[in-house]
């Protein structure tokens, strides 16, 4: 199987977990908050489908941008080689305020988002069979917070996000009154 595949794998099989572990939640428990800062479920699956989404789209341009000539990436940059955990232990701080454009901002109902979510599968699978292997090293579009990574790497930022995203809110619903989840 080759490296895309397998990363795209990696991001699908990421996303079907975390929509695996709040597939009992009820709309109810879902708008629960352990503290007003803190985003409930609804908020973070919204956020979810906002970062995958934005990430795929942009990813896409910016690929068919260095194909066109149009912007020109290296293999070279701050980043280069390192582990995504990494990346995020070096760039990322308590409490980091997520960028705009993954920012939960039309609420509404779980299902809602869980559905959306679940729906970016044949995007990222489409996008999967355009990348080509030897673009992966190339230095894809900095994140907001992160700045520069590869095709890689933005890859496996994206399944390392919602696998720590849904490990942090399973946290926060084990917190959650009994009369609000059951496990």
């Amino acid at each position: 199987m080759s490296t895309v595949k397998k990363l795209i794998r990696a991001v699908s099989a990421a996303r079907e977990a975390y929509l695996n572990e709040v597939s009992n939640v009820t709309e109810l428990q879902a708008q629960w908050k352990p503290a007003p800062e803190v985003w409930n479920i609804t908020e973070i699956t919204e956020h979810l489908f906002w970062a995958e989404h934005g990430a795929i789209a942009v990813m896409w341009k910016t690929i068919h941008a260095i194909r066109d000539g149009k912007t020109e990436r290296t293999y070279d940059f701050v980043h280069k080689d390192l582990p995504v955990e990494e990346i995020i232990r070096l760039t990322w701080r308590e409490k980091e305020i997520v960028p705009a454009m993954a920012a939960p901002r039309l609420g509404g109902p779980l299902s809602f988002w869980k559905a959306s979510l679940d729906s970016l599968q044949p995007v990222l699978e489409a996008f999967g069979s355009d990348l080509r292997e030897m673009e992966l090293r190339l230095q894809a579009h900095p994140h907001p917070v992160s700045g520069p990574m590869d095709f890689h790497q933005r890859l496996e930022f994206y399944a390392f996000i919602s696998t720590g995203t849904g490990a942090r809110f399973y946290g926060c619903l084990m917190k959650c009154p009994d009369r609000m989840y059951k496990k």
